[in-house]
């Protein structure tokens, strides 16, 4: 091996664990988001599935409280955050990995350098979101077919790296559902490349689907048992019917991968696939740029009919990244690519600084990282109002509202949703006050304030003796206000409960 090549691929590896380690200094400094206080209360009640996604987030969430358990610690922000930024690292590791396996070890250090300081990775991969499990086994996933489409057809080598890649693809379901676009799109590729119609003929691709499926049987059988209500709500979410312009919801779709990759690295990702897509006449790198493509036309396709969130694209990077990288001679030597990885270091930079004191003109209300504020300070106000004793509950109307009250109240108890309007969420699976309460229990609820009497409260004042309006709870960061909440204590239930209005 070049002495060169050898430092390139240990360098390449330093920048990985470094920008790991990085992210994890910064996700114990920085309050957990409402998804994420959301996602740590399912850890609280692990099973087979969720409304909203599988439950392989639960599962490193749960995992990492675990093991702060084991050493006196409770639930942190470190604590909930510990694996799934382990899991980014994973993800990092195996977009390297790709990089050499297709372009030698000084492809790696490029990706690796791309890959720490791509604004998606280096912030997205610090929370304790789906994202992060599902970003780990898909471009696990990934490599290992990489490995299996560079060894020799019906081999004994290609079947290992095939069934490894189908135990892989199983927990990228496991992690969330848009994983199987990874299968068809590796698919697609096989069918249209000639070249790669004969691993139709070895028993490696058959396989790896019955271990994906097996893996995934937990996740089945849970839907099965729920109407496959997990399910039905990841397609209405995705592809239901269209509401407002699709033309800006194309426009957002772009300008959100033009943040989270920056605007020249996403340029020179899109070129590097094109190049790949006409001219390669490897056939890794060739379902590598399937993948890509395919994955991206997909969001394309769905934000005709409903609104794309900015991550959701973000496997497709792990291919892009490789490519990049491959088409690159060094990192060094290409301007533009200079270019991009300072932009995106800077980006990168900024985003970390105004997280922790805020830097950008943005006020509270309008800033997306200062939902992760005052969640604290209200939650003591709900608890100086409820006086906890075994006939009262806490709770909201929003599930965000509620995990965050669930996480930082005293003894962080089991919160209550009144769901009455708004998006159905696993707190209704869970059941809310009626199934919980007895008669005469009291329910303290944090709503949005109003000028009158807020909605629900209006709602629910006939099912209790009496209701009161107590303290204003604004959320604040660092002085300014994000929004403001009201409590209110509704005593004495007397049973029942008002019907749920649906959109």
């Amino acid at each position: 091996m070049d002495p060169a090549d050898a430092r390139a691929w240990r360098v390449a590896l330093l920048v990985t664990v470094a920008a790991s380690l990085v992210r994890l200094v910064f996700a114990s400094l920085l309050p957990l988001f409402p998804d994420e206080t959301y996602y740590w209360d399912w850890s609280r009640h692990l099973a087979g599935g969720y409304f909203d996604h599988p439950p392989m987030i639960a599962v490193l969430i749960g995992g990492g409280t675990a093991l702060a358990a084991a050493v006196g610690a409770g639930p942190s922000p470190f604590a909930v955050r510990l694996l799934p930024v382990l899991a980014g690292a994973v993800a990092s590791l195996a977009a390297v990995g790709i990089a050499r396996r297709i372009a030698g070890d000084r492809a790696a250090l490029t990706a690796a350098i791309v890959f720490a300081l791509m604004p998606l990775a280096a912030t997205g991969l610090v929370l304790a979101t789906p994202d992060a499990p599902l970003l780990a086994f898909s471009a696990l996933g990934l490599y290992l077919v990489v490995r299996a489409l560079q060894s020799p057809v019906r081999s004994r080598e290609s079947l290992g790296w095939w069934s490894l890649a189908g135990v892989a693809l199983g927990l990228a379901f496991a992690s969330k559902y848009t994983s199987i676009l990874l299968p068809l799109t590796i698919v697609a590729a096989v069918v249209v490349r000639p070249s790669l119609r004969a691993r139709l003929r070895e028993p490696g691709p058959y396989v790896a689907c019955i271990l994906a499926t097996i893996v995934f049987l937990p996740v089945l059988r849970w839907n099965a048992a729920h109407d496959w209500i997990s399910f039905r709500f990841q397609i209405q979410h995705g592809l239901g019917t269209p509401k407002g312009s699709a033309v800006k919801r194309e426009l957002d779709l772009i300008g959100g991968q033009l943040g989270l990759v920056s605007p020249i690295l996403f340029a020179l990702m899109a070129a590097a696939v094109w190049r790949t897509l006409r001219r390669t006449r490897d056939d890794a790198r060739f379902a590598l740029a399937v993948v890509a493509v395919g994955s991206w036309v997909f969001f394309a396709y769905s934000a005709l009919r409903r609104a794309v969130e900015a991550n959701w694209p973000a496997p497709s990077y792990v291919p892009g990244v490789a490519l990049l990288a491959a088409g690159a001679a060094t990192w060094r030597s290409d301007a533009w690519l200079r270019r991009g990885i300072v932009l995106a270091a800077v980006l990168v930079g900024v985003l970390y600084v105004h997280a922790l004191v805020p830097i950008l003109p943005l006020p509270a209300r309008r800033d997306p990282i200062a939902r992760s504020a005052g969640w604290d300070e209200l939650a003591v106000r709900v608890d100086d109002a409820s006086r906890p004793s075994e006939h009262r509950f806490i709770g909201a109307e929003r599930y965000q509202d509620v995990s965050e009250l669930a996480y930082h109240a005293t003894g962080r108890p089991h919160a209550v949703c009144t769901c009455l309007a708004g998006r159905h969420n696993q707190y209704e699976l869970w059941g809310g006050f009626p199934e919980r309460a007895t008669k005469g229990d009291t329910l303290v609820l944090a709503l949005d304030e109003r000028p009158a009497v807020h909605e629900a409260v209006a709602r629910l004042q006939p099912y209790f003796d009496s209701v009161a309006r107590g303290a204003l709870a604004p959320l604040t960061r660092r002085g300014d206000t994000v929004s403001v909440r009201r409590i209110w204590v509704l005593a004495g239930y007397r049973g029942g409960w008002p019907a749920r209005l649906d959109p």
